[in-house]
């Protein structure tokens, strides 16, 4: 299934290229796009959040420099975010961390690909160190996160009877646990607010 997806979105890629090169635009294609893409994401946090039950999911952190991770991540959405005319901006420091790049990569697609559904015109992806801690962080300008979220943020569970499961937050709490070092673990966080007055979510990383 996962395979079938990445051939889908490849197949999408090079219709949305095609229409590009003659001129023409179709909203629908961008819709189709993102939404199988959140498809394509669901599955590996599904798939994830199954290693992390069985214990078979760990960090293998090495030095990544950070704005090329996030540069990465904007270039795998680029086609969304300019179908929907959003403004995207990395505005990361020049600075090097340690960290498991896909299993970071697999927090951010999920972060953007939330931003990009909530945002009008804008957001940014940004990184800074505070507190000896490496902060990543999404921003965009929209309507912020409810309560809820906000509580769910401190609660890190999975619910399955309600219309959200938040599978999202709980994955990315738990790929951020798995960073460590000097008897401190990576965690994240929830804001409204930011640099653009909506949403912005954050992973600490030790």
């Amino acid at each position: 299934m996962k395979n079938s997806l990445g051939v889908l979105l490849s197949s999408l890629e090079d219709l949305r290229d095609e229409q590009q090169a003659s001129g023409s635009f179709s909203v629908n294609l961008n819709i189709l796009q993102y939404q199988a893409e959140r498809i394509h994401n669901d599955l590996v946090r599904l798939l994830g959040s199954y290693r992390l039950q069985q214990n078979m999911l760990s960090a293998h952190t090495e030095e990544h420099f950070v704005r090329d991770l996030l540069d990465d991540t904007i270039a795998r959405y680029v086609s969304i975010i300019d179908g929907q005319d959003i403004s995207c901006q990395n505005n990361a420091q020049d600075i090097s961390g340690y960290f498991d790049h896909q299993l970071i990569a697999s927090v951010l697609d999920n972060s953007v690909s939330n931003a990009v559904r909530y945002a009008k015109h804008e957001m940014c992806l940004n990184a800074v160190y505070c507190e000896d801690y490496l902060v990543i962080s999404v921003h965009d300008d929209g309507p912020g996160f409810t309560e809820s979220m906000l509580r769910q943020e401190m609660d890190h569970s999975i619910d399955f009877g309600g219309g959200n499961t938040h599978l999202g937050l709980y994955f990315a709490n738990a790929i951020a646990a798995l960073h460590n070092a000097g008897g401190r673990k990576g965690f994240i966080k929830l804001l409204n607010g930011g640099q653009f007055g909506g949403g912005v979510f954050e992973i600490w990383l030790p």
